[in-house]
C-alpha cells in the first residue's frame, strides 16, 4: 500500500480526507511522521501555499507527500477572503471573528454568491501534480449549525438547503471541494499503481 504524508496540522482537514481516501492508501500526519512544524502561508495564490506545504515536506523527508490549501471566495466582495481566508479577521485564525468579518462586509448585499476552492499538491518523485475542487454555494445571513469548521456555519452549497455545519460528514461529501480535489488525487494515483 502506497504510503503519502498529509502535509497539515489541522485535525478537521485530517479527518475529511481521510473520510475520503478510506483504506486505498496509508495516509500519514505530520504528527504521525514526527514532524512537529507549522509551516508558513505567505503566497498570493492557493496554489502557491499549497506547493509552499509540500515542498517543505517533501524536502525534509524524501517521501511522497500532499498539502492543500482552501479559499471560501465572495462574488461581492471580489473574491475575498480568499487565500487569506483563515486569517482574514487577523493572524490569529479566529474563525468566529472571520465569519463576523465577513458577514460584516456582506451587510445589505443581495448578491450572496461565494464558492469554496481546494486546490490539492501532490509531489511524488519529486514531481508536483495539482488537483482542483470547487462547490458553488451562497452565504448565509445568520449561521446555523455547530459542525465542521471554518466558514461551514454561514455556507450553503448549491443544490442544499442546509449549511456544511448542519451536515454529517458524509453529507458534506456529496459537495465539498475537498472532496472533489480529493477525489482526482485518487484517480490520478489509481491511474500510476
Amino acid at each position: 500500500m502506497r504510503t503519502l504524508i498529509f502535509a497539515t496540522n489541522n485535525q478537521h482537514k485530517i479527518d475529511e480526507i481521510k473520510k475520503v481516501i478510506g483504506e486505498q492508501f496509508n495516509i500519514i500526519t505530520l504528527q504521525e511522521a514526527g514532524i512537529n512544524i507549522d509551516i508558513p502561508e505567505p503566497h498570493d495564490t492557493l496554489e502557491a501555499n499549497a506547493t509552499e506545504k509540500s515542498t517543505t515536506i517533501y524536502s525534509i523527508t524524501k517521501l511522497d507527500c500532499f498539502s492543500e490549501d482552501t479559499g471560501l471566495e465572495v462574488e461581492a466582495l471580489n473574491g475575498e477572503p480568499g487565500v487569506r481566508s483563515a486569517r482574514y479577521a487577523g493572524d490569529g485564525k479566529n474563525f468566529q471573528a472571520n465569519i463576523d468579518l465577513l458577514l460584516n462586509n456582506l451587510e445589505n448585499r443581495t448578491n450572496r454568491k461565494a464558492r469554496f476552492r481546494t486546490v490539492i499538491s501532490l509531489l511524488m518523485d519529486g514531481k508536483e501534480f495539482f488537483f482542483e475542487g470547487i462547490c458553488e454555494g451562497e452565504i448565509i445571513q445568520q449561521q446555523s449549525g455547530n459542525k465542521g469548521f471554518g466558514y461551514d456555519p454561514v455556507f450553503i452549497p448549491l443544490g442544499s438547503s442546509k449549511t456544511f455545519a448542519e451536515m454529517s460528514m458524509d453529507e458534506k461529501n456529496v459537495f465539498s471541494h475537498r472532496r472533489k480535489a480529493t477525489d482526482l488525487l485518487l484517480q490520478f494515483l489509481a491511474e500510476i499503481k
